[in-house]
């Protein structure tokens, strides 16, 4: 009885019609076996972990921004304001009694908070209760959304702003542009921003106020954006794009020092936290160029058609770079993965496009000089069809290369 010779893997191969350097190529790639037990390598990046990656990247202009606000108070009581008289200070007077020109850094850092604490907290319980309410109706698990949700808000909105409007601006946000749509990843609406929109159309004298930039009673300053809108001279004429950097006045808004809402502030805070999203690939550069080169291409074209009669097409893109929300609205705002575009040559387009309706608004509009929400929520209406087109000329593209 003759034994049976067993069965060799490369002869079986080459019954198949493989080649020899199939054969080999085949050792590399794969094997006839599958992989059991606990052998993959699973990533543990998840929607919780990427709203926490979020808010600790928001965290220096937050901090920053609380002890700028006690600054900015300081320096309008030392120009003849008076502390405000506001419920919030309570603790903060029986602390540090008031706010002077020899008060130190946490006295400045404590004023702050005690405004901007109230308007997170409040905004953080609405967005929360609202969330539980759809969650508990739909029976879905409760998302960490609603926690980014609420600090962006209350990182854009007005220190003085009333809390029953900070609530109500909260609720149409979480709502309309979020809820309605499905919740957690159907929302095509950036909900801070769609909220703060409503609020701020709805209530102008109550949001856009320059009083209510600043915790004092009897503030008559004005944000560095709000003065160059005003402005009917040519203040920017002479001003290149990089002699700003010799200029006090624009390393104080890079750094933070001007009046502001609280999380907008600090360019340099915004860029080291949006650093962090862009390595942890939370957020995707793609866009952050596109909103970058919008931006740049736009205000170049302005300085070279130039007017008489409005500063701001004088303006260089170093300045629009440093005011108003722009920093937090690029790193934060258009990076969302659910409003903005999903395919690669879509994400350029889609930070173009802000880009260039953030300048567009800024210069044109005087009544309106900040132009970066509305440029964020319009383009947010585009992003699907960024998609579609790139989808599109991919299939194109496909179809020609197979002949068909």
């Amino acid at each position: 009885m003759t034994k049976q010779k067993k069965p060799n893997v490369q002869d079986s191969y080459y019954a198949h019609g493989g080649s020899m350097r199939q054969f080999m190529r085949s050792l590399w790639i794969a094997h006839g076996r599958s992989t059991k037990g606990l052998v993959h390598v699973r990533d543990a990046i998840d929607v919780k972990r990427t709203m926490h990656i979020v808010g600790m990247c928001l965290f220096p202009a937050l901090f920053f921004g609380m002890y700028n606000l006690g600054v900015q108070a300081q320096v309008a009581i030392i120009d003849g304001a008076a502390q405000a008289d506001a419920w919030q200070l309570i603790p903060f007077s029986a602390l540090f009694g008031l706010l002077t020109a020899e008060s130190g850094f946490f006295a400045k850092a404590a004023y702050g908070a005690s405004f901007y604490v109230p308007i997170y907290l409040i905004t953080l319980v609405v967005s929360l209760f609202w969330e539980v309410i759809f969650a508990r109706v739909r029976r879905q698990e409760l998302h960490e959304g609603f926690f980014v949700t609420a600090l962006l808000f209350s990182l854009i909105i007005p220190v003085a702003t009333p809390m029953w409007i900070i609530a109500l601006g909260v609720t149409f946000g979480v709502i309309v542009a979020k809820e309605m749509f499905g919740g957690m990843g159907y929302n095509f609406l950036n909900p801070a921003l769609a909220g703060y929109a409503f609020i701020y159309f709805g209530y102008p004298t109550e949001v856009a106020s320059l009083s209510q930039f600043v915790a004092v009673d009897g503030f008559a300053g004005a944000t560095t954006l709000t003065e160059a809108a005003s402005s009917r001279q040519m203040i920017y004429a002479d001003v290149s794009w990089f002699s700003v950097f010799s200029d006090p006045n624009w390393w104080n808004a890079f750094l933070g020092f001007t009046p502001g809402s609280v999380g907008e502030t600090s360019t340099l805070a915004l860029l080291l936290g949006g650093g962090i999203l862009l390595l942890t690939r939370v957020a995707d550069w793609r866009v952050v160029a596109g909103v970058m080169a919008g931006m740049i291409i736009t205000v170049l074209i302005f300085n070279a058609v130039g007017s008489s009669k409005n500063a701001m097409f004088a303006m260089p893109w170093t300045w629009h770079l440093v005011t108003g929300g722009f920093a937090i609205g690029m790193m934060f705002m258009a990076t969302d993965p659910v409003t903005a575009s999903y395919t690669r040559n879509a994400k350029y387009a889609y930070g173009l496009m802000i880009g260039f309706m953030t300048v567009l608004i800024r210069v044109l509009n005087v009544k309106m000089p900040e132009g970066i929400m509305l440029a964020i929520l319009f383009t947010n209406l585009w992003a699907p069809l960024f998609d579609y087109m790139v989808a599109r000329a991919n299939i194109k593209r496909r179809l020609k290369r197979h002949g068909n």
